[in-house]
């Protein structure tokens, strides 16, 4: 992995966690429309995009190359399923949560998600972190532990995001697919579903889409463009950089969905979360100071990743 592709790497995932961090804007938009809907929509006009795409940039070629290449190599069709299955599981609960007011648990998700990441990479990948990166990192635990105390609950909604979405950046980093095609690939594994599930809504008279004006018709296929933007940002990331790197990176997300619900949707923010903010920050500054000559010490050569199943 050369200089260049870590810092196109660094730029898509951080687009990506900018444009994640800012969706619940369009979410609450669509708050009045079930969240099942919204997750159906999501998939069905996301892999439509997609069909655009790859026709637009003539990789429909190797897509159905892809999809043939499935019956030689299982392992990675069943790869993808999983990866499918885990950010519609991921997809839902996220929606489901912003429109019923749960908007600072869903930033709390995605601040134990980058620790999960780590996780993943040191285990998985078996990547290693320096001595600045190791308190860097436990930094964040504390930082992401005092966010749970203070919770109250058990954070339900916060523990399925990081999980999901931890082990969906994990089958993104192993299987070799190019982005565009692998989303396509992802979409289609659900779409049928999808598409059975807004026929039955259709049926019973119960769908949102085409009954509740225009503009929320056209929030829902935009729904297409919103979902697959960002996650082909972040393919393109995933596979330039390494786990930890990309699991420090999302902190960009959380922070923006935590300061839209304190500034735009008035959600209370006390002294508690202000305190494991300000440890969460710490220790993204001190990461990101570790991979720079400005902190003494020897720095650590990632070891060669495996890169397909």
């Amino acid at each position: 992995m050369n200089k260049n592709e870590t810092q196109q790497g660094v730029i898509y995932a951080a687009v990506s966690y900018l444009l994640w961090g800012l969706l619940p804007i369009y979410w609450k938009l669509l708050g009045d429309v079930q969240a099942e809907e919204i997750l159906a929509s999501r998939v069905v006009w996301s892999f439509v995009l997609m069909l655009f795409i790859l026709i637009f940039t003539r990789k429909m070629g190797l897509f159905t190359e892809t999809l043939r290449g499935f019956a030689k190599n299982k392992k990675q069709m069943y790869a993808l399923i999983l990866a499918s299955l885990l950010i519609s599981v991921n997809w839902f609960t996220y929606i489901w949560a912003v429109n019923n007011g749960h908007m600072i648990e869903t930033s709390l998700g995605y601040y134990i998600n980058p620790l999960v990441s780590i996780l993943l990479g040191m285990i998985v990948l078996k990547e290693k972190l320096s001595f600045y990166q190791y308190i860097s990192f436990g930094l964040a635990a504390i930082g992401v532990l005092i966010i749970s105390i203070s919770h109250g609950t058990f954070p339900w909604v916060a523990i399925v995001l990081a999980l999901t979405f931890g082990l969906y950046g994990l089958v993104k980093k192993l299987v070799n697919v190019e982005s565009s095609v692998g989303l396509t690939l992802e979409t289609l594994v659900v779409t049928p579903l999808a598409v059975i599930y807004l026929g039955y809504l259709f049926i019973n008279g119960s769908m949102a889409f085409l009954h509740k004006g225009i503009g929320t018709d056209l929030l829902l296929i935009g729904a297409g463009v919103a979902t697959a933007v960002p996650l082909l940002y972040f393919a393109k990331g995933a596979q330039k950089i390494p786990l930890s790197l990309l699991g420090f990176l999302q902190y960009i997300a959380p922070t923006l969905t935590l300061l839209l619900g304190i500034f735009v949707y008035n959600e209370h923010f006390s002294k508690v979360q202000l305190l494991s903010f300000i440890f969460i920050w710490s220790a993204l500054t001190i990461y990101s100071l570790s991979k720079t000559k400005l902190l003494p010490g020897k720095q650590f050569k990632w070891r060669k990743e495996k890169r397909a199943i």
